[in-house]
């Protein structure tokens, strides 16, 4: 679930970038190809320096490339309709599983399980220069908008168009230090969870039923059916993704050190950046998880913008939940760039 704590909590440095340059498309053998269920058909995997990522490829090859990011505790299946239906627009929709999710993979053993938000914004960048993507029209929920708007903040000419559920998620440890009013501690609770040793052992003993709890707690009147969520956690029996979890939660809170490698990007991001790209940001009306309204954020988008709220009980996994709305947000940002 996306971390954004208060609004002061909230292109990529060539030389943080350099050492983790995507470098081929892999060729994966017929046999050998994971099958994602019916909405996707058979994953795709591409090979970056640090990972294998599988991917769900939607729409005709030639068309416009649109990225699209999912978050915790959730999976590509977030973006199941949406891709249809942008497909069938003739846009190329590309939802890759994050590492920790899913088919995807590291290369290496010794690979730190890093969690910290620099580290999914490489592996993004990382996975369009793989493909030979200049630039995308990029969209995110969850953890997936945080990455989402990091591209959009330091990499913008590789970002065509932004749309980002609950908008600019841009975070720092030193702002994540800072103590909330009590009632917002309390519906952080799974993160002060996190940071225990019995957190940790918990979410691996029970990964399956913490997320369906996060799940009807974050979107109360989604009304999805066992098959939904079975499909998507899935995903999380991934051998990394309780080590990706517990880092990322503990990372925000300054409980574990991040790499290197990404502290030139770190220290961007800690001074909150402007984003200048056309950007549509969305919120459901009856999002359970805790989220910034748009007034804390919007000045944070110095482009062309508009904010869009999704009504009818829609919760925090809005692409999913209004797959719709999400998809008429990409097509609508994507004229709003000049298309």
């Amino acid at each position: 679930m996306t971390l954004f704590q208060n609004t002061d909590r909230r292109g990529f440095l060539a030389q943080a970038l350099a050492g983790s340059a995507a470098t081929m498309v892999l060729a994966v053998p017929e046999s050998t190809i994971a099958a994602a269920p019916a909405d996707f058909g058979p994953l795709k995997h591409v090979r970056t320096s640090l990972l294998d990522i599988a991917y769900a490829e939607v729409g005709p090859a030639s068309g416009a490339p649109v990225l699209l990011i999912h978050g915790w505790p959730y999976d590509i299946h977030t973006y199941a309709d949406v891709a249809q239906i942008l497909g069938a627009q003739g846009y190329r929709v590309l939802v890759p599983y994050l590492r920790g999710y899913g088919a995807t993979r590291f290369l290496s053993d010794g690979t730190l399980r890093n969690g910290q938000q620099a580290a999914f914004s490489v592996d993004a960048l990382d996975f369009l220069d793989a493909l030979g993507i200049s630039q995308a029209i990029v969209g995110g929920c969850d953890w997936g908008a945080r990455t989402a708007c990091i591209l959009a903040a330091l990499y913008p000419e590789r970002v065509r168009a932004l749309v980002s559920v609950s908008g600019y998620l841009i975070g720092s440890q030193a702002a994540g230090a800072k103590p909330l009013s009590p009632e917002a501690e309390r519906r952080w609770w799974y993160q002060y969870y996190f940071a225990t040793e019995r957190g940790r052992q918990g979410y691996a003993a029970n990964t399956r039923e913490f997320a369906r709890l996060i799940w009807e707690t974050a979107s109360p009147h989604w009304a999805f059916d066992d098959a939904v969520f079975a499909r998507s956690a899935a995903a999380l029996a991934n051998p990394d993704h309780v080590a990706i979890s517990i880092h990322n939660y503990r990372w925000r809170l300054g409980l574990a050190e991040g790499e290197a490698r990404y502290d030139a990007i770190e220290a961007k991001l800690a001074t909150f950046p402007t984003i200048a790209v056309p950007t549509i940001t969305l919120e459901g009306d009856d999002n359970g998880a805790p989220h910034p309204v748009p007034q804390d954020y919007r000045a944070k988008f110095t482009g062309l913008y508009e904010h869009r709220t999704s009504e009818g009980g829609i919760g925090h996994n809005l692409p999913q939940e209004a797959p719709q709305d999400f998809a008429r947000a990409v097509v609508d940002a994507d004229r709003m760039a000049g298309r």
